[in-house]
C-alpha cells in the first residue's frame, strides 16, 4: 500500500440510466472531487444478464461482434467478449428484450437461434472456455432455437422442423442432438444465471417469467405444457437426464435457455461469481481500503445473487469495507448489514423526483459520491 486509500468501484449498471462503466467513472469523478490524491481502480461488473460483455471489454477483454438472428428472426449485430481462449457470450445481445421491435411482445414465438450463433461464433474464434450469461430474454423455448442453430433437429410429425419459439414445441414429435457441433464437447461451458428456477411448474421459466415477456395466463399455460412436452421428447432422445436437468437449478433460467444449456453439458455457476472470477475481482479487492459497489434498485431481489450482493460477500471475506451507491433505496440499513453492505447512499437522497434521478443520474451520482469521500476518505 503506498499511504494513500485505494477505491475499488465494482458496481452494476442503473438500469435505464447509466452503464456499469458510467457508474464507475462518476463515482470516480466524484471522490476525486473530494480527495484529489485517492487511488480509484474501476471493475465495472454484471451478474450475467444484460450488460456482461459490456462489462467483459471493460475488464480488458477484446469484443467481437456478429450479424445473428434476432429473436424474431431478423438479423441483429450482437457482440461477444475473447481474451485468450475464454469467451463471454450474454444471450441477451441475440435474444433479449432489447431487441423486439419497441411495443412488440412474443411471448409464444420468440426464439433463442441466435444465441446459438452467438456461442458457434465464439467457438470459431478459438475459445475453449464459454462463460455464458443469461437473463433479460424474450423468449421462453428451452433453448430449442439455441440448439437448432448447434445442429439440433426438433421436428413434427410430419418431419417438418417446429415452428421457432416455445409456442412451436407443442408440435414437437422427435429430437435428434446427434448433430450438435462436435466442438462442445471438448470445450468448458458454464451457465452463469442469477436464476435458479427449474424449467416448469409453478416455479417454472413459463410461470415466473413468461408474464415479463408479455404472456396472458393462457400463454403461461400453453407455454408450460410445451415445454414439459419438449422435456419428454428429450428425455425419449437423449434418457432419463433430459428430465433431471429440467428439474435442475438454472433450467429454468432466460425462458428456459438455461435447459438447452445443461443438455450440452453447461456447469450452472451463480452469474455474479462466474463474472467476479472472470474479470479478476480478487486481485483488485487485495488493492482496494474500501470497495463501492450498486445497482439502479437496491431491493429485496439484489439479495438474491445480485451483483452488489456477491461484490459484498467477497469483500466482507477478504475484511474489506463496502459501501453502495443506487438510484433507490428499498433495504433497511440492517438487511444492508447482513449482507456486508456497511451504508447504501440512493440518488433519491440528494434529489426526492425519481424521473429527474432518472433523467440526471449521472451528475447526481457525483455529488452521492463526494459524500462518500467526505463520510470514508476524507
Amino acid at each position: 500500500m503506498d499511504g494513500a486509500r485505494g477505491v475499488l468501484v465494482a458496481a452494476d449498471k442503473f438500469k435505464g440510466s447509466l452503464t456499469a462503466v458510467e457508474v464507475a467513472e462518476r463515482v470516480t469523478a466524484g471522490l476525486r472531487r473530494v480527495v484529489p490524491g485517492v487511488r480509484v481502480e474501476a471493475l465495472p461488473v454484471a451478474d450475467g444478464g444484460d450488460g456482461t460483455v459490456a462489462a467483459a471489454v471493460a475488464a480488458g477483454f477484446e469484443r467481437r461482434e456478429v450479424r445473428v438472428a434476432g429473436p424474431l428472426g431478423d438479423e441483429v449485430t450482437a457482440a461477444f467478449a475473447l481474451r485468450g481462449d475464454t469467451a463471454v457470450v450474454e444471450m441477451a445481445e441475440a435474444s433479449g428484450l432489447q431487441r423486439l421491435p419497441a411495443g412488440v411482445l412474443a411471448p409464444l414465438t420468440a426464439s433463442t437461434h441466435g444465441s446459438g450463433e452467438l456461442l458457434r461464433a465464439a467457438l470459431d474464434a478459438g475459445a475453449r472456455t464459454l462463460v455464458f450469461g443469461v437473463g433479460g430474454s424474450a423468449t421462453t423455448d428451452g433453448g430449442a432455437g439455441m440448439l437448432t442453430a448447434l445442429g439440433a433437429r426438433f421436428l413434427n410429425a410430419e418431419g417438418k422442423p417446429v415452428a421457432p419459439g416455445g409456442g412451436g414445441l407443442a408440435d414437437l414429435a422427435t429430437a435428434d442432438l446427434t448433430g450438435l457441433d462436435p466442438r462442445l464437447a471438448s470445450v468448458e461451458l458454464v451457465l452463469a444465471s442469477d436464476v435458479d428456477n427449474p424449467l416448469t411448474g409453478p416455479k417454472g421459466a413459463p410461470a415466473v417469467y413468461g408474464p415479463q415477456k408479455g404472456a396472458s395466463p393462457d400463454d403461461v399455460e400453453t407455454l408450460d405444457a410445451a415445454l414439459t412436452h419438449y422435456a419428454k421428447v428429450l428425455e425419449d432422445a437423449v434418457g432419463a437426464k433430459a428430465a433431471e436437468y429440467a428439474a435442475s437449478p438454472g433450467a429454468g433460467a432466460a425462458g428456459g435457455i438455461g435447459y438447452g444449456a445443461l443438455l450440452l453439458g453447461a456447469r450452472f455457476r451463480p452469474g455474479i461469481e462466474v463474472m467476479l472470477d472472470v474479470l479478476g475481482f480478487a486481485p483488485a479487492l487485495e488493492r482496494a481500503d474500501l470497495v463501492i459497489t450498486g445497482e439502479g434498485s437496491l431491493d429485496e431481489q439484489t439479495l438474491h445473487g445480485k451483483a452488489p450482493a456477491g461484490v459484498a460477500a467477497a469483500a466482507r471475506t477478504a475484511g474489506k469495507e463496502v459501501v453502495a451507491v443506487c438510484g433507490r433505496l428499498a433495504l433497511p440499513a440492517e438487511t444492508l448489514g447482513r449482507a456486508g453492505i456497511r451504508r447504501a447512499y440512493p440518488l433519491t437522497e440528494i434529489e426526492p423526483d425519481v424521473e429527474k434521478c432518472i433523467a440526471e443520474a449521472g451528475p447526481i451520482l457525483e455529488r452521492v459520491a463526494e459524500n462518500i469521500a467526505r463520510d470514508f476518505l476524507a
